[in-house]
């Protein structure tokens, strides 16, 4: 595994306090890199995952806010900034959400309420935009990169229900015109998930885990640090990749097909 030198370096990772977020906090910090970790005001995984960061003697900061809110998501990149000291050069894009429970099939059209499309667009989609558009004064003046966290699901795969691949086809889309947006100082680019070992509000069965893993081509599901490897290249190592998507799953949908 790569471990890339980054002290100096400053980053801001929203949905940091478990999962994917968790996983590439630790990536990023254990190469040195000043880390504002951002999470739900109340939740207290937050200040948990600060304080146990820092007693392994990592640099993080704790980033409270919601990015699903068109006031809260900016105001908490601004202040994480100014947290880091007016610098930043890496923003990971991670906090998402299905909006249900449960897996809600193609054909529950009955299921996908205004108030699920509005939870999730305001979240997995027009977060990313809102977060993006409040860093980029800093990420230009660093020369830095993004990585927004897709899915499959947003491709080829149905997810957890269309409304949740609908935002996260629109991901794609606004990593490449962030790309463009953002050019030449900074790089955008995205991660698409699969089938991941991580804490999240679906509630998968046993058998469906077991499917998922047989299905994929490396015949395992992926674990939260096979992304954040994948973002940590691409934030540091990937000098001439901007605008693209890079799929994270095992094979499983080259299986599919």
């Amino acid at each position: 595994m790569i471990r890339y030198e980054l002290s100096g370096k400053t980053a801001l990772v929203t949905g940091g306090a478990s999962g994917i977020g968790l996983a590439t906090v630790k990536r990023l910090a254990g190469g040195g890199c000043r880390v504002a970790i951002n999470h739900l005001a109340d939740d207290p995984r937050g200040a948990q995952v600060v304080a146990e960061l820092r007693a392994a003697g990592h640099d993080v900061i704790s980033a409270p806010g919601n990015v699903g809110d068109a006031a809260d998501g900016p105001r908490m990149v601004e202040q994480a900034v100014a947290d880091l000291g007016g610098r930043l050069d890496y923003l990971v894009n991670n906090a998402g959400t299905p909006g249900t429970s449960s897996l809600i099939p193609p054909t529950a059209l009955e299921r996908l309420t205004e108030e699920l499309w509005q939870t999730v667009l305001q979240v997995n989609l027009l977060g990313v935009f809102r977060c993006a558009k409040a860093a980029a004064p800093a990420l230009k003046a660093a020369r830095g990169a993004v990585v927004n966290v897709a899915s499959i699901a947003g491709m080829d795969s149905p997810g957890s229900s269309m409304a949740y691949g609908a935002t996260k086809a629109g991901v794609i889309s606004l990593t490449k015109n962030l790309a463009r947006g953002l050019s030449p100082e900074v790089r955008v680019n995205a991660v698409a998930p699969g089938a991941v070992d991580s804490s999240w509000m679906v509630e998968w069965t046993e058998e469906r885990r077991a499917a998922s893993a047989s299905k994929a081509l490396l015949k395992r599901r992926c674990q939260p640090e096979d992304l954040a490897e994948v973002i940590t290249f691409l934030l540091v190592g990937a000098g001439m990749v901007t605008g693209q998507t890079v799929v994270v799953d095992g094979g499983l949908t080259l299986e599919s097909r």
